[in-house]
């Protein structure tokens, strides 16, 4: 296999050079030009066919998300977002995510330069994650009318002490979504854990609220966890299940990275393993990397039933392969099957 061929759209002529410095730093990697707008982008898009693009949300002539959502009817492509950390980047950020964008990384506040440098294996990592990213015409729910999708049955299922895991990373907020949408409100208690910086996460889970019949909130430390609620660990932090005689509730950390994530899938997974053992259902889902991959496992020695992702329907394979590798996955189910096969298992339990 070549070079990852990337090309670089930002109004910034500052961004665009520190980008292909930092990216060119990678041997595997060639930055095959830039472009200070879409209209500009469209051309050498045509002319130079990278195989993966750099999109800033906010240009000149247009912005983002309408190059992006024209792209990916007529030419879908791996897409980076470069966005900000504000509430108004995150939304549109998010927006970006549910019109097909692979990823993002957030332009830092103050030192562009020094602060890019600090992102650059980050950067790296997730340019060559798109590469070999499933890319998918955008689906966003407000895309049909509004119309969410059907709920599934609530009937029969039993709630008592059962505890649903889910973790992902690239990809992972649209895979998430569309679980989640179909859930009915007697689901029993959600936990997610979502590689996502600080901000974004309590963005994405009002978004979620909004779209979905159960509950979904950021987890704040102590949090209890209910049915018909999902909790969703916030960024940089960690977010662990605790039991409490027959009280479980949720604690939030600061501790180290783990598989260089915080939050990580697999402190959440290694501590519903513990507390849930066997009334624990955990779903690894799209993503880039290995993390969770070995706390699947040890949720699957604890008894729990575990559920991953197939390749054909995620964006990136990589979380799930690592932990089907492991014989960590009970069963290996499509995106679009997984609600319907977690509601199975707990209705049986």
């Amino acid at each position: 296999m070549g070079k990852i061929r990337v090309l670089t759209i930002d109004d910034s002529a500052l961004m665009r050079q520190v980008l292909a410095e930092l990216l060119s730093k990678d041997p595997a990697i060639e930055v095959i030009g830039s472009a200070p707008d879409p209209y500009v982008a469209r051309e050498k898009i045509k002319t130079l066919n990278p195989d993966v693009l750099t999109l800033d949300v906010e240009m000149p002539k247009m912005d983002g998300l309408t190059f992006l959502e024209k792209l990916m009817r007529g030419r879908p492509m791996p897409v980076i977002m470069v966005s900000s950390l504000t509430e108004a980047g995150c939304q549109t950020t998010l927006r970006a995510l549910e019109l097909g964008a692979v990823d993002f990384i957030t332009k830092p506040k103050i030192d562009l330069r020094e602060g890019m440098d600090n992102l650059a294996d980050d950067l790296i990592a997730k340019v060559k994650g798109a590469a070999t990213a499933c890319i998918r015409r955008g689906s966003s729910a407000s895309g049909q009318n509004g119309a969410r999708p059907a709920v599934l049955s609530s009937a029969m299922i039993k709630t008592t002490d059962m505890i649903i895991a889910i973790g992902s990373s690239t990809g992972g907020t649209e895979a998430v979504k569309e679980v989640l949408q179909v859930l009915p409100p007697n689901t029993p208690p959600v936990l997610i854990t979502q590689h996502m910086p600080e901000r974004f996460t309590k963005t994405w889970a009002d978004r979620m609220n909004q779209l979905c019949r159960i509950s979904v909130k950021e987890a704040e430390d102590g949090d209890s966890v209910l049915p018909g609620h999902a909790l969703i660990a916030p960024g940089n932090y960690h977010m662990t299940l605790v039991r409490s005689g027959a009280r479980y509730s949720v604690r939030i950390n600061q501790n180290e990275p783990v598989n260089r994530h915080r939050p990580s899938v697999d402190v959440m997974f290694d501590s519903v393993a513990q507390y849930a053992g066997g009334n624990a259902v955990g779903v690894i889902l799209t993503g880039m990397g290995g993390d969770g991959a070995r706390g699947l496992l040890r949720m699957k020695e604890a008894g729990a039933y575990t559920i991953a992702q197939d390749e054909a329907s995620c964006v990136v394979f990589g979380m799930p392969k690592e932990a089907i590798k492991l014989g960590a996955a009970e069963i290996v189910r499509p995106l679009n099957e997984i609600a319907t096969t977690i509601l199975t298992h707990v209705t049986r339990a």
